[in-house]
């Protein structure tokens, strides 16, 4: 699968993102430059392991039979030592539905092993950058 983001010249930074057939505006903070016209990079990144986690407990508590009625995923990042080599996301997992203690257990425990999780802790990732 290829993504691409294409730079939307009315906007000094603002670029927008086609996956398959899905739009993501993207742009800097006004304080870099930008016009807030959409979330950063960063918080895209953010936010695909929210949307992840979210996604892994419906999934998982379809599978078992769950009676999960909602699931809110708040995400609080501290990026205050990024370049220490420290990017330091907290996740609060809300979930309501007729559930035991035991049911929240096992969702949370679904949260905590999501592919985009595991992804950002556990896999050594490979980025190559080329002149096209």
């Amino acid at each position: 699968m290829t993504i691409k983001a294409l730079r939307d010249q009315s906007l000094p930074m603002r670029h927008i993102v086609h996956v398959r057939n899905h739009i993501i505006s993207t742009d800097g903070s006004e304080a870099e430059g930008g016009n807030d016209a959409g979330p950063s990079p960063h918080d895209l990144y953010d936010a695909a392991l929210s949307a992840c986690k979210a996604l892994t407990v419906v999934w998982y508590a379809k599978r078992k039979n769950i009676p999960l009625e909602h699931v809110e995923v708040s995400m609080e990042r501290d990026a205050s030592e990024e370049r220490q080599g420290i990017y330091r996301l907290n996740a609060t997992l809300h979930v309501t539905g007729d559930l035991t203690e035991a049911q929240r257990a096992e969702l949370l425990a679904a949260a905590q092993k999501c592919p985009i999780h595991k992804l950002m802790t556990s896999v050594t990732t490979e980025v190559t950058t080329v002149l096209g």
